[in-house]
Parts: structure tokens; C-alpha cells; sequence
């Protein structure tokens, strides 16, 4: 009988490691995603006065 369950919690644990990896690469793939867009705003916010100015002088002209 000990066999058996020591089976079965084997047989979980496969599953429960198989499922933790896929949530560490979906976590993985978030956090780079974070990283991506909050590049991308900071690029935006950076360049934001640029383009105003810009869009200013050429109405202004």
C-alpha cells in the first residue's frame, strides 16, 4: 500500500512540477511584457514635449 500512494503523490508531483513550470514562464513572459510597455511609456513621456514642440513651431508657421 505504501507503494501505491508514494505512486500516487509521485504522480502528482509530475503534474503540480509540470504546472509550476508553466506558470513561471507565463510569469516570465508578464514581466517582460511589463518591462516592454513600461519602456515604451517612459520612451512616450520622454519624447512628448518634443513632439508638441514641434507640432507648435509648424502651426505657428
Amino acid at each position: 500500500m505504501a507503494k501505491a500512494l508514494y505512486g500516487h503523490m509521485v504522480a502528482a508531483d509530475r503534474r503540480l512540477v509540470a504546472e509550476v513550470a508553466t506558470l513561471r514562464r507565463r510569469v516570465a513572459d508578464l514581466e517582460a511584457l511589463v518591462e516592454r510597455l513600461e519602456l515604451e511609456r517612459s520612451l512616450d513621456l520622454t519624447l512628448d514635449p518634443v513632439l508638441d514642440d514641434d507640432l507648435l513651431t509648424s502651426a505657428s508657421r
